[in-house]
């Protein structure tokens, strides 16, 4: 097997002056790719670095992002990556746990890094290189087994944990997500708009150079930019975030670019929900493909394309085993709802100075997920919650995203987010916050009504917040925990 920069490297040699990475103006090719990180991986030893030591980096998507990732690969050192949307506390926790030795922080960043006040040197800019001694010298081997990335989880705990991915595991993350048919091949164009500080936009850059692609690399969402960038380079793969669709749809709707060119669409991190695989497929043609996988180990499952089930998030990828559990680790019949198990190559080696959580998360080669699906006669997967977030009202457990999933089938809304709101007498009841589409109406009666023709009566909202926007996380999902921080007692309609 080899290792992620050893692929780079094959391909440097194979297609030199091919363009992999657009971003703006700049454009750089798999040979300068390879021989800037090469140089890079020096200067790090150079400064004192040795292999295994954690390095972080904040930075928006960028070429002098990728060059420090492959950079940081070959060097033996372990990425720290640092979400360019976290404030300075957030950044302080994550720099003091990684115990990371250095941050390279983009300029416009640098302020936030060093208001975290941190005793690791902030580094603003890339050294400048002596271009003749780059290649001088060989770097010593990286074992595959090795630390390559820890990134830090934006999951429900009152901390982040840092996860652990090998250059083993990252090297399977590419070869899934090759298998899924979602990463673009060696002869189309794939656009990068997740954050390559996640995991979700890291996988996509790993499969895309794995595969030697080419791939423009915007630096934030922004839907009008989004679909610009489809428009300008005709690009021919995308993956997004469910909640993050909902607003490329929306701006599609609003001012029409030619989008044709898009082949292959994928959607995860979140449920997706049938009504916005249906608006997808009626805005650009294609089905939307789902695909399953958290931090901890990505990609699990896809729905193969040709045999897309609409709400399921498909069929587990070559090498990956899943199992449905009860609560005492019992495997569960087709059709009941239990806890996913995962047993992967993908899978990460824990999380950083965190026994106890390894120890809960990863047993026998299985990890806990925490995530909530059942399994039909045909192999296909459906999600059903996380076991966090399940709402227990008088005895009875209810999903939020199925709630979400009939509040989506209302022309008003674009964007649901359903919690449970503490109540004396059944436990919980059910609270939904709406984003309304612009210029749409709608009162919580009609909304309760809407509702109750697609639930039982106990899973209707028995409340309702309508909000200009929803808070997402880092990562671009909606947050439950900053929806269940608004809530206040009767405040609700």
């Amino acid at each position: 097997m080899m290792n992620l920069s050893d692929s780079l490297h094959d391909l440097a040699q194979r297609i030199p002056h091919k363009t992999a990475l657009f971003c703006g103006e700049a454009e750089m090719s798999y040979q300068a790719l390879d021989e800037s990180t090469t140089g890079l991986a020096k200067w790090f030893l150079n400064q004192g670095l040795q292999p295994g030591d954690h390095v972080a980096v904040h930075w928006t998507n960028s070429i002098p992002t990728v060059q420090l990732l492959y950079a940081l690969f070959k060097a033996g050192l372990t990425v720290v990556t640092i979400n360019a949307r976290l404030k300075p506390a957030e950044i302080e926790f994550i720099l003091n746990h990684s115990q990371a030795k250095m941050c390279f922080s983009e300029p416009a960043l640098s302020p936030l890094a060093e208001q975290a006040g941190v005793g690791c040197p902030i580094i603003r800019q890339l050294p400048v290189l002596d271009t003749a001694q780059v290649l001088q010298g060989a770097l010593p081997p990286v074992d595959p087994d090795q630390p390559a990335a820890l990134l830090y989880t934006s999951g429900t705990t009152a901390r982040p944990k840092g996860v652990i991915h090998t250059h083993h595991s990252l090297y399977h993350v590419a070869a899934n997500l090759e298998r899924t048919g979602l990463a673009e091949n060696a002869d189309g164009l794939g656009l990068s708009v997740l954050p390559l500080m996640h995991m979700g936009g890291l996988a996509y850059l790993l499969a895309s150079v794995h595969l030697g692609a080419s791939i423009v690399l915007l630096s934030r969402f922004d839907p009008a930019a989004v679909l610009a960038a489809l428009e300008q380079f005709r690009c021919t793969s995308l993956g997004l975030m469910p909640a993050l669709w909902y607003l490329i749809l929306d701006e599609q709707a609003r001012k029409p670019r030619r989008v044709s060119s898009l082949r292959t669409a994928g959607a995860g991190g979140d449920a997706v929900s049938v009504a916005l695989q249906s608006r997808f497929e009626i805005a650009f043609g294609i089905p939307l493909q789902e695909v399953y996988g958290l931090t901890e180990s990505v990609p699990l499952t896809a729905n193969p394309k040709g045999a897309i089930r609409a709400g399921s998030f498909g069929t587990p990828i070559e090498g990956v085993e899943l199992r449905i559990v009860d609560f005492a680790g019992r495997d569960l019949p087709e059709g009941e709802t239990g806890e996913i198990l995962v047993r992967s190559p993908t899978t990460c080696i824990g999380y950083w100075n965190d026994p106890e959580a390894t120890r809960a998360a990863l047993e026998d080669g299985w990890l806990r997920t925490g995530d909530l699906a059942s399994r039909d006669s045909e192999g296909y997967y459906w999600f059903r919650g996380r076991k966090k977030e399940i709402i227990i009202r008088a005895g009875s457990n209810i999903s939020p995203q199925e709630v979400e999933e009939s509040l989506y089938q209302h022309p008003a809304v674009l964007e649901a987010g359903v919690v449970g709101q503490p109540d004396p007498v059944y436990g919980e009841t059910v609270v939904a916050f709406v984003v309304l589409r612009n210029g749409a109406q709608a009162e919580p009666s009609e909304l309760r009504l809407f509702a109750q023709k697609h639930l039982a009566d106990y899973k209707v909202p028995e409340g309702f917040f309508f909000l200009p926007e929803m808070p997402k996380s880092p990562t671009g999902k909606v947050s439950r925990r900053a929806l269940k921080g608004m809530l206040v007692p009767d405040s609700v309609a």
